[in-house]
């Protein structure tokens, strides 16, 4: 049985280069692709799931088999109301990989006909994280090399920075 949806889920707070570049090379793998924005309830969120949904359709629009969708709940229960049997996620480096594993086999139990898949980024963003971006916006940084345009700008305006570059 050949698989035609994935889920990549995340917070997203901000979008970053490096899930722009897992959604492309997971869209290239999957017939359709939903990335799932999650409300981000363990977590402070700089930017409100709206505006992250909003963004994230912004980066991908070139790409029409990839959707962008916020969602409540657990994981496995949306991608079951989905039809997913794949769930998409993405290892920057090793201690990403403990986590990313223990999640993994928890979904599993949950929902042992859904599978996880882990992608690597580009050797280039593959220290990028959305908290080392966040805190870059928090104290005025520039976050261009970090992130999609429309992004950039959102923290541009967030952190007071306006047109400096």
């Amino acid at each position: 049985m050949t698989t035609r949806l994935a889920i990549y889920p995340g917070t997203f707070d901000p979008p970053t280069l490096g899930h722009v570049d897992l959604i492309c090379r997971a869209s290239r793998i999957f017939e359709r692709l939903v990335v799932a924005v999650a409300r981000g309830v363990h977590k402070s969120v700089l930017l409100d799931r709206d505006q992250r949904v909003e963004l994230l359709r912004k980066c991908v629009e070139d790409l029409p088999n990839v959707q962008v969708e916020p969602f409540d709940g657990l994981l496995v229960q949306f991608a079951a109301r989905r039809g997913a049997r794949v769930l998409v996620r993405g290892i920057r480096a090793f201690s990403d990989f403990e986590f990313e594993f223990q999640t993994a086999l928890t979904n599993r139990k949950m929902a042992p006909q859904i599978e996880t898949i882990f992608l690597m980024p580009k050797e280039e963003y593959s220290y990028v994280s959305s908290s080392i971006v966040r805190e870059i916006a928090a104290l005025g940084g520039e976050t261009r090399a970090f992130v999609p345009e429309p992004v950039h700008r959102v923290l541009q305006h967030l952190s007071g920075t306006g047109d400096r570059a």
